[in-house]
């Protein structure tokens, strides 16, 4: 009966110690017969934030032994999270101009969980990135993110170089589809993976304010898209970044002269580069190199924009021409 009060008491001993940060959980449930406790209303946030927005608010964390991997002959354990949020105010994250080490706290959430995690879900997760100085506030976010990742402790599958699968789904500001597919292998101290990513549809204009406050522009219409490829092997890193930009309009009808000025020079050379056929501007970002020193090619960068805007445009989906292997034998050259 006492033992819900005194695992409370333990994890608010770990929250109050985290070195810059400060935190609380509401309640522990416990659930003896499956070998479970429920962590409800959980949040973190800085100890000097500038702002009430908690960092971490993790309503309902279910954490319980796997039972299905007894047959394996592991005792390991599954996480699965309702409605958690992570939401980063840039300026309660910095001190300085300096971003805190992510190891105090990460380390700390993870000591909650006294058994290796092997499977893990998030169900209506929020990930946000918010600028309160920008003027008008910035507010990058994706909400109803559905994730799981399973065998992360390599239970089954020994022989398989990724032997955890993960798949994620979300909705990202301007109503954009993410989806993130990927294998992993989180038992190696530098992890190894091969991931794809793609952002779809986004209506441009919503992030009038991110283009704005760095670029000076905003947009009147448009479909923004992102897709990546991405692989590691032991910490040498293959992959590319390719954004497509899809019916777009600049100046606004009430925008200043000077502004108009400017969206007039950038949309001048945006027409340039732009495929005339598909109405896209797109490139190709080569990234290659040592996780400590990721290089990519502006040249190649440019020659790419040139080729989808005069010769072939590129297409709004992942290439499929990144695979673990490449990284695997640049890694080993």
């Amino acid at each position: 009966m006492y033992l819900p009060v005194l695992v409370k008491n333990y994890v608010n001993d770990v929250l109050a110690n985290i070195p810059g940060y400060y935190g609380q959980v509401e309640d522990i449930d416990i659930a003896l017969i499956r070998g479970a406790y429920v962590i409800n209303n959980m949040h973190l946030n800085k100890v000097n934030a500038k702002t009430q927005v908690p960092f971490l608010n993790f309503p309902k964390s279910d954490i319980s032994i796997e039972w299905k991997s007894l047959i394996h002959g592991k005792i390991v354990s599954e996480i699965i999270m309702t409605n958690p949020e992570v939401i980063y105010v840039f300026e309660d994250q910095t001190n300085n101009g300096k971003t805190p080490d992510v190891d105090d706290w990460t380390k700390a959430l993870t000591d909650l969980v006294p058994i290796d995690i092997n499977h893990f879900e998030i169900h209506n997760g929020k990930l946000a990135f918010v600028q309160l100085q920008a003027n008008p506030n910035i507010d990058l976010n994706f909400h109803k993110l559905d994730l799981y990742a399973d065998n992360l402790r390599n239970v089954k599958s020994k022989e398989r170089t990724l032997p955890s699968p993960f798949h994620a789904t979300a909705t990202s500001i301007g109503n954009g589809k993410v989806a993130i597919d990927g294998n992993i292998n989180l038992i190696k101290e530098i992890p190894d993976m091969d991931v794809a990513f793609s952002l779809e549809q986004v209506d441009v204009t919503a992030l009038n304010d991110l283009t704005n406050h760095y670029a000076n522009i905003d947009f009147e219409k448009g479909d923004f898209g992102l897709y990546s490829e991405v692989a590691i092997a032991d910490g040498y890193l293959k992959g590319y970044i390719k954004p497509l930009l899809t019916n777009s309009k600049l100046i606004g009808k009430n925008d200043k002269f000077l502004k108009v000025l400017w969206e007039g020079f950038v949309g001048f050379f945006k027409f340039i580069l732009k495929n005339q056929k598909t109405n896209t501007i797109a490139t190709k970002v080569p990234l290659e190199g040592d996780l400590n020193n990721v290089e990519t090619s502006a040249w190649t960068t440019f020659v790419n924009i040139l080729g989808n805007a005069w010769i072939e445009a590129f297409q709004g989906a992942v290439d499929n021409d990144i695979d673990f292997k490449d990284a695997f034998q640049e890694s080993k050259e």
